[in-house]
This record gives C-alpha cells, sequence and structure tokens, in this order.
C-alpha cells in the first residue's frame, strides 16, 4: 500500500510573506551603480548607448507587466524619475534590434555542499490560432509552440541551467546541454528526472559528472550491457525497482522533490503565454529574462518547511 502523504508547515511564515510583499516593489529592478551607459567594445563602429544592463531592465519591465515595448518604456522611464535618475531612456526600436542579440545575466548562487539538479520541460505557445477554433476545428497546421527545459536547484530553487528548443527536439538529447551549463568546479550531486531522460547518452552524462541519477526506468525496461559509463548505475536502479517495487524506490531515492521543478514550471507560464516575440533569437531572450525575474523572486525568499508529526 502506498503510504499517506505527508503535511507540511512553513517555519519562517513571517519572512517569506515579507519576501512576497517585496516582490511588488518596483524599484527593487533598478540598481542605482547599474552600469546604464553603453561602453565601448573595441571593435569597428559606434559604441552602443545603453548597456546590456539597461536593456534586460527595460525588457523585465515588459515581462513584468505583459507589455508591448512602447508602454513598458513608458513605465521604465517613470521608475528612472521616481528613483531621481536623470539616466535616458532607449527607444522601443533599439530594445527590439537589441533583444536579438542580448546576452541575458541570470544571477545564480553556486552551492557548495553538492547541486541536486532537477531537470523537465514544456511547452510555452508562441503562434498559432486560439483555443477555441482548436476546440472547433481541430488543430491548425500553424499552431506551434517554444519548448523550455529548465534545471532547478532543489536547495535554493533558482534555476541553474535552461535551454529553448523547437517543438520537435525531445527532453534527453538537451541533458547534456543542460549540464555544461554547471561549471565544472561545481560538484553536482544529483540529477532527477522523469522516465524520458532514461537513455543511455543521459546517463553517460549524468556518470561523467560524477552524479548519481535519479531517473525511474521505463515499464518495459530490460538490463543495458555495461560496455558504457553509467549503465551499471542505470542496472542498479532497474534491479532495485523490480525488487522494492516502483514506489518504495521513488521515496526511498528522494524522486518526489521532481515536483519541484514542474512548480517551477507553473511559475514560468505564469509570467504570460503566449511568447510576444516573433523569431527565434528574440524568443530565446525574452525567455531567459522570465528566468531572470524568477530568480530574482526566489532570492528575495522561499518558504522553508518541514513535515508535522
Amino acid at each position: 500500500m502506498k503510504p499517506a502523504p505527508e503535511k507540511y508547515r512553513t517555519t519562517n511564515w513571517k519572512a517569506y510573506n515579507a519576501s512576497l510583499k517585496a516582490r511588488g516593489s518596483l524599484l527593487i529592478w533598478l540598481d542605482p551603480a547599474m552600469n546604464w551607459h553603453g561602453q565601448a567594445s573595441g571593435k569597428r563602429g559606434r559604441s552602443p548607448s545603453f548597456s546590456d544592463e539597461a536593456i534586460q531592465f527595460c525588457l523585465s519591465i515588459k515581462c513584468l507587466f505583459s507589455l508591448p515595448l512602447r508602454q513598458a518604456m513608458g513605465i521604465a522611464q517613470s521608475l528612472l524619475g521616481l528613483a531621481g535618475l536623470d539616466w535616458p531612456v532607449p527607444d522601443y526600436s533599439i530594445v527590439s534590434r537589441r533583444q536579438k542579440t542580448l546576452q541575458v545575466a541570470i544571477e545564480v548562487a553556486p552551492t557548495t555542499i553538492g547541486l541536486h539538479l532537477l531537470v523537465d520541460s514544456t511547452g510555452i505557445k508562441m503562434l498559432g490560432e486560439g483555443e477555441w477554433k482548436t476546440k472547433k476545428h481541430g488543430a491548425d497546421y500553424r499552431r506551434q509552440w517554444r519548448k523550455v527545459h529548465l534545471g532547478i536547484d532543489a536547495a535554493t530553487l533558482e534555476i541553474r541551467a535552461m535551454e529553448v528548443t523547437h517543438n520537435s527536439i525531445g527532453d534527453a538529447p538537451m541533458l547534456p546541454n543542460l549540464l555544461d551549463q554547471i561549471p565544472l568546479e561545481e560538484a553536482i550531486a544529483s540529477v532527477s528526472g522523469d522516465g524520458a531522460y532514461d537513455t543511455k547518452d543521459c546517463h553517460e552524462a549524468i556518470a561523467l559528472r560524477h552524479a548519481d541519477a535519479i531517473i525511474p526506468t521505463r515499464k518495459n525496461a530490460k538490463p543495458w550491457k555495461t560496455n558504457r559509463t553509467g549503465a551499471a548505475a542505470r542496472n542498479e536502479i532497474l534491479r532495485t525497482t523490480r525488487c522494492l517495487g516502483r514506489t518504495i524506490w521513488k521515496r526511498w531515492s528522494g524522486y518526489h522533490r521532481r515536483s519541484l521543478v514542474e512548480t517551477k514550471m507553473r511559475c514560468f507560464k505564469l509570467l504570460g503565454e503566449p511568447i510576444m516575440a516573433r523569431d527565434f533569437d528574440r524568443q530565446v531572450a525574452e525567455l531567459q529574462v522570465r528566468a531572470a525575474v524568477l530568480n530574482r523572486f526566489t532570492r528575495l525568499g522561499t518558504p522553508i518547511t518541514v513535515t508535522m508529526p
């Protein structure tokens, strides 16, 4: 029989409540020490008038309120005035051009005790007919979406790795790319994912980072030959699952922590659907700005929960 679900309570509710209120402050996105003006790049041609931080700030305001660029620039100008800064505001056309090549800075806090990485993917709407027409007439051939692959830290809930692909790309091929975004000097303790990551390439990539794979085997799984790195660890998961059952293995291995990345996916979609940008490069920048916004929210404070007796 399945064990009864555990109940939890929050132990830092006062601090967490304050962090939730701080998320509504508009001025938390504006740092007076920000490098607003562009710097010389050393290349031929005119230097940019605005830095990447300035463009990312404007796109963050656009993302938070789901506004067109013109209205987002109006809010940015108002915030600069409230903060008493005489910085110029970029034109909406400048922001649109810079978005295509913007290197979005996503702030993270590296772990020192071993990273427990939780990976999953979700689809974000980008183009196609509305839900009503789809329900009445069937899916249209132009209906498309972008696939966002995320890896989050189970301890801090920050987004540590991110890839954006077309909807035809599966989950498993992107796992090595997610692991490559974690610095080699940072140890990875474990990688948790659903059954879609139960492939030889995924287990090999995890084993090469000296991490434990917490990935359930498929229902019709067979033992693998041990001629590839990670195959022995995967066969051990299969043997344990057959002996103890999937329910006990998931509880024993900590697999249920993977629900945290599904919660993060929900937060990711709450920032708006569909994607407002039209070409792929701008869509990637828009989704990366969402990840930066979520990490800023997370760093303000997260709940600390414990199981109730």
